[in-house]
């Protein structure tokens, strides 16, 4: 397996796979929606957020999409891993978390102390997430009414 930056073939088919990885990403909520993968998406590209894939020769198998963000109460700025997603036959073989390793990695080179990200509550991602030293910095709740 090689993690390397993608080129612009390789581009293309993470963003013509990125809808199917916002809506297992989101549990379903976020429906598949090539606009609202660029309105997401593109911001960060702008700001110089950058991702990483995982090949195994030709064959793609996941990525990870990582940039600069800020909190907007205490203004510190952060890295911050906004998207992790590894193609269904490919999962149960540690690739997320090489993923994630080496992501974060990128982040310590890039200049930054402190990785963040985002998880929806039950996504099974926050076990990985756990194991690897993340720890819940916000929570955010929600009730129908």
């Amino acid at each position: 397996m090689e993690i390397r930056k993608p080129n612009d073939s390789e581009y293309k088919k993470i963003l013509s796979l990125t809808p199917q990885a916002l809506f297992e990403g989101t549990l379903g909520e976020a429906k598949r929606s090539d606009e609202k993968v660029k309105r997401l998406i593109e911001p960060v590209l702008q700001k110089g957020g950058y991702y990483l894939i995982a090949t195994d020769g030709d064959h793609l198998m996941g990525w990870i999409l990582i940039g600069e963000s800020k909190d907007p109460f205490t203004e510190k700025i952060y890295g911050f891993i906004y998207e992790l997603f590894v193609l269904e036959e490919f999962r149960g073989k540690g690739i997320a978390k090489q993923l994630i390793k080496t992501g974060i990695e990128h982040l310590k080179q890039d200049g930054y102390s402190e990785v963040r990200l985002r998880v929806y509550a039950g996504n099974r991602a926050i076990k990985l997430y756990e194991t690897l030293g993340f720890k819940h910095k916000t929570i955010t709740m929600s009730m129908d009414i």
